[in-house]
């Protein structure tokens, strides 16, 4: 009986609770490598380091159990299984940090000083550019904007232009320039002022 026993708790062990083991072990430390990619091509020099040594810690738990029992076919599942979930896990973790700068460059024929008034007075500095393409004249805004915005910024545009063009990218470097808030005040109070007449019309 307690041969028995111990046959089926060892049984348990190999074809269960490692590869459990080696699944979570995986999932975490490809969530951090994920992060840690991101976090390399976004300049953070000082984060990226330290979740390597413990993305590398975690990894060699999990690959030393694979490397003890290699004929064991369930480790090599469970291995492969916490690769793809951790590279799913990386990649929504960091949306939801949603942490850095955009770039976004919006191209309009419709309302442009209205879409141009709501951003402004979000709190989003603009630069204006008009052209022309083709037989159409178009206006166009760049502004860069921290990407926990993004989806604010964009149902504001959309509510005035649905059909507004736009392209967004991620900063890597930028140098930010402060505005004395009077000018900030003076130029809020002039599109104010424009949008009101436009509508009074």
């Amino acid at each position: 009986m307690d041969i028995f026993t111990f046959t089926i708790s060892s049984e348990m062990l190999n074809y269960f609770i490692i590869p459990l083991l080696i699944f979570l072990a995986r999932v975490i430390d490809v969530t951090m490598g994920t992060l840690r990619i991101i976090f390399v091509s976004k300049g953070m020099k000082y984060i990226a380091p330290v979740i390597g040594f413990f993305e590398i810690l975690v990894w060699l738990m999990a690959i030393s159990q694979i490397m003890y029992n290699l004929t064991n076919f369930f480790n090599y599942f469970a291995y492969a299984a916490g690769f793809a979930l951790g590279t799913f896990f990386g990649i929504y973790l960091e949306d939801r940090l949603a942490m850095g700068y955009t770039g976004v460059i919006l191209m309009t024929n419709k309302k442009p000083e209205e879409i141009i008034g709501k951003l402004e007075l979000s709190g989003h500095d603009v630069t204006v550019v008009d052209m022309k393409g083709g037989t159409a004249s178009k206006t166009m805004i760049f502004l860069i904007a921290p990407r926990k915005n993004i989806r604010g910024m964009m149902k504001i545009v959309k509510e005035i232009d649905p059909d507004v063009f736009y392209a967004i990218e991620d900063v890597k470097y930028m140098r930010e320039i402060h505005h004395l808030p009077e000018i900030k005040k003076r130029i809020r109070g002039t599109l104010l002022s424009v949008m009101s007449a436009k509508k009074a019309k």
